[in-house]
């Protein structure tokens, strides 16, 4: 059995888009994928707001890289750790490139490897905004140049994945927000999600090919 912690924001937590509300287990990516390796323990640990490096004066304890060893620790010992972090980044208060946030997410990995070798970490870099996330009916805590910036984080963290020996993945080559909110993923999003996830983790080694499946 491998321990697996899952350590993201809200697309992690399961948000239904348009709500404050959480999608059920059954629903949510992370237990999908439990469900189908149900011979490991999937950990979850997503935060809504959660951001790499960025302190939100309005929610306090959402720096990644500050609690991640929290995390770490509470749920010791791991086998390996899946990080999908950046899209809070991305809010205009913290007006962060996309090299910036790059260089948050290379913080949260130092703290991860204290725990774990690279080999044993996967990166995702997170699904993009949707063309309409700003307006004031969806999230007003983002404009234009967020979605700019969240498109660009897949090539960002997959550098930074190849440099530091991290396995990668790009939630965004599999799903998309929903319409709704052009943030969060819907139940499509996070069935798709579920399934890259779960080929993933198999290709590179850190869980067996389950036959439940």
């Amino acid at each position: 059995m491998a321990n697996i912690l899952f350590f993201g924001d809200s697309n992690t937590w399961g948000l239904i888009p348009g709500t404050m509300e959480r999608y059920p287990w059954g629903t949510r990516w992370t237990s999908l994928v439990q469900q189908a390796l149900p011979e490991n323990r999937i950990i979850e640990d997503g935060l809504c707001g959660r951001t790499t490096i960025f302190e939100d004066a309005l929610r306090p304890f959402r720096r990644g890289a500050e609690t991640l060893r929290l995390s770490l620790e509470s749920n010791y010992p791991l086998d390996a750790a899946v990080i999908m972090l950046g899209t809070n980044d991305c809010k205009k208060v913290f007006n962060a490139s996309s090299f910036v946030i790059g260089k948050g997410l290379e913080m949260c990995l130092d703290e991860l490897e204290k725990f774990l070798k690279p080999q044993n970490i996967l990166v995702v870099s997170p699904i993009a905004l949707g063309k309409e996330v700003w307006l004031p009916e969806k999230d007003h805590e983002f404009d234009k140049t967020s979605i700019e910036v969240s498109r660009q984080l897949k090539a960002v963290y997959k550098q930074i994945a190849a440099r530091r020996g991290t396995h990668f993945l790009a939630a965004s080559d599999f799903a998309e927000p929903s319409p709704v909110d052009d943030e969060h993923l819907n139940e499509m999003g996070h069935q798709a999600l579920a399934t890259a996830m779960i080929d993933k983790l198999e290709e590179i080694g850190f869980v067996k090919k389950s036959h439940a499946q």
